[in-house]
C-alpha cells in the first residue's frame, strides 16, 4: 500500500489508467456494442465507430483516444481528490488495519471506493453521453444516470477485486520494491511463540501455583499444630 502522497498519486494514476480502458471497452463493446452494429450496419464494433464518426460524447463525435483522455481527466482528479482519502476513511470505520488482515482491510477500501467512484463516475458519464440532440431534460438525466449505475457497479466491483486491483498492485510492488523491502526490514514483526513452548510455560507456571498451594497447606497444619499444644 502507498505510504506517502506520492505513491498515492501513482497508485491512484495506475489504477485509473486501467480502469477507463476496462470502462471505455465495456461500454463500447460489452454494453453499447450490438446496438451500434445494428445502427450502422457493421460486422464489428470498430467499423460501426469509424462509420458514424466516432464515439458521441456532449453533443459531437470524438475519436476514441479523446474520450478515453476525457474520462481519465475526470477519473483521476476524482479519484486523488475525493475516491482515495474518503475510501480509506469509511474503511479504517468498519475495520482496524492493526488487527484485522489485511486481504480483509483492502478489500473493505476498494469496496468504498467502488461505492464512491461508480455513482460519481456515472453522474459525469450522464452528462457527458446525454442525446443533447433531442434537448435538455432533468428527469432524463437522472434516468440515464441510474441505468449507467447499474451497468456499471457489478463491472466497477468485480473487475477492480478481481482483475484491475491485483495489477495495480503487482505494478506498484515491482516500482517501489526497493521502498518495501526497507519498510519491511525497519519494522520486523515479532515471532509468535512456539506452541509447544507456549504449552510448557502452562505447565510450569501451574507447577508454582500447586508448589505454593502445598507450602501454605503445610505451614497452616504447622500452625495449627502449635495452636493445639
Amino acid at each position: 500500500m502507498p505510504r506517502n502522497q506520492f505513491q498515492r498519486m501513482i497508485f491512484a494514476l495506475l489504477t485509473v489508467i486501467i480502469t477507463v480502458h476496462g470502462y471505455v471497452f465495456y461500454s463500447l463493446y460489452v454494453v453499447n456494442g450490438k446496438l451500434l452494429m445494428e445502427l450502422n450496419a457493421a460486422n464489428s464494433v470498430i467499423d460501426a465507430i469509424n462509420a458514424q464518426g466516432g464515439v458521441y460524447m456532449f453533443g459531437r463525435m470524438l475519436p476514441i483516444w479523446a474520450v478515453v483522455i476525457v474520462e481519465f481527466i475526470f477519473a483521476y482528479a476524482l479519484e486523488c481528490l475525493v475516491g482515495s482519502p474518503l475510501s480509506f476513511k469509511m474503511a479504517c470505520r468498519m475495520f482496524d488495519p492493526r488487527n484485522n488482515h489485511p486481504m480483509i482491510f483492502e478489500t473493505a477500501i476498494i469496496s468504498c471506493t467502488v461505492l464512491i467512484m461508480c455513482p460519481a463516475m456515472s453522474f459525469i458519464a450522464a452528462f457527458l453521453y446525454y442525446p443533447y440532440y433531442n434537448g435538455f431534460n432533468i428527469l432524463t438525466l437522472i434516468a440515464n444516470w441510474f441505468e449507467l449505475i447499474c451497468h456499471n457497479f457489478p463491472f466497477a466491483f468485480f473487475s477492480q477485486v478481481f482483475f484491475i486491483q491485483p495489477i495495480v498492485r503487482f505494478i506498484f510492488g515491482k516500482l517501489f520494491a526497493k521502498d518495501i523491502a526497507a519498510r519491511n526490514e525497519q519494522k520486523e514483526p515479532e515471532r509468535p511463540q512456539d506452541e509447544t513452548e507456549a504449552i510448557a510455560d502452562i505447565f510450569r507456571r501451574m507447577n508454582e501455583i500447586q508448589e505454593r498451594l502445598e507450602h501454605e497447606r503445610r505451614q497452616r497444619k504447622k500452625l495449627a499444630e502449635q495452636i493445639n499444644k
